[in-house]
């Protein structure tokens, strides 16, 4: 007796160790990510993926921070569109010219595209999204280089990203107004940084636009931060997670931002990735293949550990496209494999 009793304690105890390691790969998502603390230095990546140190409680650069402000429309507009795919004509807010001589159509669908810290115009992002985009459908593309704040320190861009966010909103208005390009069919793309940039710019258009698709949403400085991006920044919000770890190298949020939030191969880490950079960057590329093959499909997860285990069997939601009337909620795990187009 006093032999089975010793072996109940023992599995018991094997239990209740293996339940509380599993518990800490639990993908961070609203329950846990929230209380997710940053060491004062962080490693973070800029667009060509090369990691900088980061000073979370670096001096700000109050005087660029003034200037955003005081001129949130200070963004550089680049568009692309079938007539012109490769060489872009530049739009100015306030320049009604530069919009009716360029060859932007405000009967077809208008994708935005915004990079994230240290990132510009040139960087893979806007490029590869770009070509998926125009190839698939005819459509008005514009590149949207932040660069002067994006350039800044990490957390001077952090404070100015909800500026630049209101010029985004504010130019795209001017648009609306200019052409009459309704906001249902706008679509507005960001990545890290840039996810929480395109919300802002939702955010200013009252959550008129059609969507506001998040890619790997930055994490550090906004755990807490009220302008972080929301579901009610547009018709449509989506989150795609890549690198959501729960540990300190996670770069993004890992947490609900959206309508849909799509945990991709659980939202820690990618197949084929071995650093964070690269599970971060696998968000915008499976993006820009689900535009060309609509293929990465989600099912509805009910807990988190449903995520964890790959065992959702909820109903099931295409992941990313470019689909402007889609629609859904709740959090959903989607598969890939490691290799274009995943």
């Amino acid at each position: 007796m006093k032999n089975i009793q010793m072996e109940k304690i023992v599995i018991l105890t094997i239990l209740f160790a293996f339940l509380a390691y599993t518990a800490s790969a639990v993908p961070v998502n609203s329950e846990f990510s929230e209380d997710r603390e940053y060491p004062r230095f962080i490693e973070f990546p800029d667009g060509e993926g090369v990691m900088h140190t980061v000073d979370l409680e670096a001096e700000l650069d109050h005087e660029l921070l003034d200037e955003i402000s005081r001129n949130p429309a200070n963004n550089i507009y680049l568009l692309f569109t079938r007539r012109n795919p490769q060489s872009p004509q530049t739009l100015v807010m306030n320049d009604i010219a530069s919009i009716y001589n360029s060859n932007f159509n405000p009967h077809v669908p208008t994708i935005v595209i915004a990079h994230g810290w240290l990132s510009n115009q040139e960087t893979n992002i806007n490029q590869i999204i770009r070509d998926a985009a125009l190839n698939r459908e005819d459509c008005n593309v514009i590149v949207l280089d932040w660069r002067r704040l994006a350039s800044s320190l990490y957390n001077t861009a952090v404070r100015g990203v909800p500026a630049v966010g209101r010029g985004l909103g504010q130019f795209l208005n001017f648009v609306h107004f200019v052409t009459g390009a309704p906001f249902s069919s706008m679509h507005l793309v960001g990545f890290s940084l840039g996810a929480h940039l395109v919300g802002n710019a939702g955010r200013e258009l009252n959550g008129r636009v059609a969507r506001v698709t998040a890619l790997d949403p930055a994490g550090p400085l906004w755990n807490y931060n009220s302008d972080r991006v929301k579901p009610e920044d547009a018709v449509y919000v989506e989150g795609i997670h890549t690198d959501g770890g729960y540990t300190v190298g996670g770069l993004g949020i890992g947490s609900n931002v959206g309508n849909a939030d799509f945990y991709v191969n659980g939202g820690i880490s990618q197949p084929g990735c071995l650093t964070n950079i690269c599970n971060h960057n696998n968000a915008w590329r499976y993006f820009a293949a689900t535009i060309t093959y609509n293929h990465i499909i989600g099912k509805e997860c009910s807990s988190s550990w449903q995520i964890t285990w790959n065992s959702c069997k909820g109903v099931e939601l295409h992941m990313g496209n470019n689909d402007l009337r889609k629609f859904g909620s709740g959090r959903f795990r989607s598969n890939t494999s490691r290799r274009y187009p995943y």
